[in-house]
């Protein structure tokens, strides 16, 4: 159901979306080969990113980890239709890897829609061996795409999307892995989404990146029948959580090189907003109707640590975030990089974690694992060398 509504400024006489859409159902795919013409490979690492940042639209994987490692961008050539309830393959990258060598990989998904209505994006990022299985973890993030007339995004009716994967070789062999988008609505009627060319990329680098580090928050399932999610607002859930830290994570050091010149950081921090009806949270858990919003905020922390095992550095970004329920799924983007190895504490261990305090609105559900493989909230650590 559509409502038509009238006020002054740009949005006057908008659609305002009332469609339910499903919540992130993130099938596992088999890789399917892409037509020939579907892709070009560039040399370009991409333009950098600010030292810091948070929550904000990343445009390059060589601004979070500086480094002597090299990057290569390949890019989608022709725009690409993604139907609705069909997974897309539209970036692919083969390399042949040693046992126990990391590449990052990051991807970014550019899409545009034939609907004023709302359309869930979900994009993936995954590596498959030389037998075609699908090799732990997959890299996803998602988001509704609020229509064609959207006038909220950097570029009117673009919604773009962007996911990490540290990649690590399980065995001696050939990889393929691939950018993925799918479509999915409650919509009735003939729609799909476009990803467009020039603005779809895979990022991958050009070589081993040595002793970088990996984090992902506990499984939490789309519907979270269970209730294994983590969840901050009002009623039952909780006011605030400590991602990779009280959520459930295994807890973890991660130790920079003997070797590393300096340390980075980031983490995709995904977010559902939990209004009345929906199909993506714990039905406790559901506390406003639709239209509600959430805001929240996130600090990013990554924290050296002293010989008693206690903060010795901090080192930490911040920002408020409002997430809408027609947005519904939104991933927040923090970056940490260049910081210096202090002598001072006695250790290498590195911490890292995330603070998320609900300031009002809807609860908001912290996505997790999903199928025991999809990662939508996750971080990562680099060594620089130089």
């Amino acid at each position: 159901m559509r409502v038509r509504t009238a006020g002054a400024g740009a949005g006057a006489g908008r659609t305002v979306r009332r469609a339910l859409v499903a919540g992130l159902g993130l099938a596992l795919v088999a890789l399917t080969p892409l037509p020939a013409q579907a892709n070009a490979t560039t040399g370009a690492a991409g333009e950098p990113v600010a030292a810091t940042g948070a929550w904000a639209d990343p445009v390059s994987a060589s601004g979070a980890a500086a480094g002597p490692v090299g990057v290569t961008r390949t890019t989608l050539a022709a725009d690409t239709v993604i139907p609705r309830g069909v997974t897309v393959d539209l970036v692919r990258r083969t390399m042949t890897l040693a046992a126990g060598e990391k590449r990052h990989l990051r991807g970014r998904l550019e899409a545009t829609s034939t609907t004023t209505g709302i359309v869930g994006l979900t994009e993936r990022v995954r590596c498959l061996d030389a037998s075609g299985r699908t090799v732990p973890v997959v890299a996803a993030s998602a988001r509704n795409h609020e229509g064609s007339d959207t006038v909220t995004y950097a570029t009117p009716g673009h919604l773009p999307l962007f996911a990490d994967l540290l990649f690590t070789a399980p065995a001696d062999g050939t990889y393929t892995c691939v950018l993925q988008g799918t479509a999915y609505s409650s919509l009735t009627g003939s729609y799909h989404l476009t990803a467009i060319a020039g603005k779809t990329w895979l990022e991958v680098d050009d070589g081993d990146r040595v002793g970088a580090g990996w984090w992902q928050n506990p499984a939490c399932e789309s519907a979270d029948s269970g209730g294994a999610c983590t969840y901050v607002g009002t009623g039952p859930a909780r006011r605030d959580a400590w991602v990779f830290y009280d959520d459930g994570t295994p807890s973890r050091r991660w130790q920079a090189h003997p070797d590393a010149v300096s340390v980075s950081a980031q983490a995709n921090l995904e977010l559902t907003t939990c209004y009345h009806g929906t199909a993506s949270c714990a039905t406790a858990m559901q506390a406003h109707p639709r239209g509600k919003n959430a805001v929240v905020d996130a600090r990013f922390e990554f924290i050296q640590l002293g010989t008693t095992g206690h903060a010795c550095r901090t080192h930490s970004t911040t920002a408020r975030r409002t997430v809408t329920d027609d947005a519904h799924h939104a991933v927040g983007y923090s970056f940490l990089t260049g910081l210096p190895v202090d002598p001072a504490c006695g250790t290498r261990d590195f911490l890292m974690r995330i603070y998320v305090k609900h300031v009002s609105g809807q609860t908001v559900k912290i996505d997790g694992v999903q199928s025991g493989v999809t990662s939508l909230t996750n971080g990562i650590a680099f060594n620089n060398f130089g």
